[in-house]
């Protein structure tokens, strides 16, 4: 797996790369595993948007990954490494020993013949095996954490992701997430060893916008471009700054920058031991 650049044939191909799919083993879908998915284009159930920016795209189908692994102490056999357009990680078909299949988030350096297990108890340490927090090596890297036990994997699924295991004493383990907030889940929470395959996702540069049109994304207009009543930061004649206001606003009207969005009342707030890096904005 590698990043290739283009030659600069034309402007669009001058700044446009993509990961190669040499790390892939399989090129067709399992359909048994598929479905169909609607497109949503950011509206909620009464058809309202609610995320702007969203529409058009490619055509999607939907690969069916199995987040939890409640097949406990049945090994799997890695069939194929497979591209997935719903996710920028890619994703493992395996073979369990009852000769049903599923798909799983593959890990960094899994191949095709690698032996993956998932218990509630102690096991190898090895890639891809998933058991309890409890039972990991303090400093190892895990993926596809659990935030309440039972429910299947949420923290850490992105390509390329990882999180440390600091210890696990006590109800709770404590993790250390790529964003640098450090958090306690509850050391019955399943983990998979290892980093979410794909790191190479981060180094892309689309290139072009037609690009971003496939991938769904529709063009975000400047607020400064627009008129008044529909920008706080639109009218004047020419180019005009944002006015009088202290900060710049988004199109609702509200701080745009430096505002904390979370809940302040929020269950988990009592789990993070130490907030996240702030990103400066330039």
């Amino acid at each position: 797996m590698a990043i290739k650049v283009y030659k600069p044939t034309t402007p669009a191909r001058r700044r446009t790369s993509v990961v190669t799919s040499s790390d892939l083993t399989k090129k067709d879908r399992e359909k048994s595993l598929c479905k169909s998915l609607n497109k949503k284009s950011g509206r909620n159930s009464r058809g309202k948007i609610t995320v702007r920016h969203r529409g058009g795209g490619a055509k999607k189908i939907y690969r069916m990954v199995d987040f939890k692994r409640t097949k406990f102490d049945m090994s799997a056999v890695v069939e194929a490494i497979e591209y997935d357009p719903n996710r920028n990680a890619r994703i493992a078909l395996v073979k369990y020993e009852d000769n049903t299949i599923s798909y799983i988030l593959a890990a960094v350096e899994m191949k095709v013949g690698d032996k993956v297990v998932s218990s509630e108890g102690k096991i190898e340490i090895k890639n891809g095996n998933r058991l309890p927090l409890e039972f990991v090596p303090q400093g190892q890297t895990v993926y596809n954490v659990e935030i309440m036990p039972g429910r299947g994997g949420v923290l850490s699924r992105g390509a390329g992701t990882g999180i440390v295991l600091q210890n696990a004493e006590g109800k709770f383990a404590q993790l250390k997430m790529p964003s640098g907030e450090i958090r306690l889940v509850k050391k019955e929470c399943l983990a998979t060893l290892g980093q979410v395959s794909n790191p190479e996702h981060k180094l892309v540069r689309v290139g072009k916008a037609g690009r971003k049109r496939h991938m769904g994304i529709r063009p975000t207009v400047r607020g400064k471009a627009m008129n008044p009543c529909d920008h706080p930061h639109g009218g004047g004649e020419g180019s005009q700054p944002i006015g009088l206001k202290k900060g710049p606003k988004n199109v609702f009207g509200k701080q745009a920058y430096g505002i904390k969005t979370r809940k302040k009342k929020k269950w988990s707030n009592k789990l993070i031991i130490k907030g996240r890096k702030r990103i400066r904005q330039t």
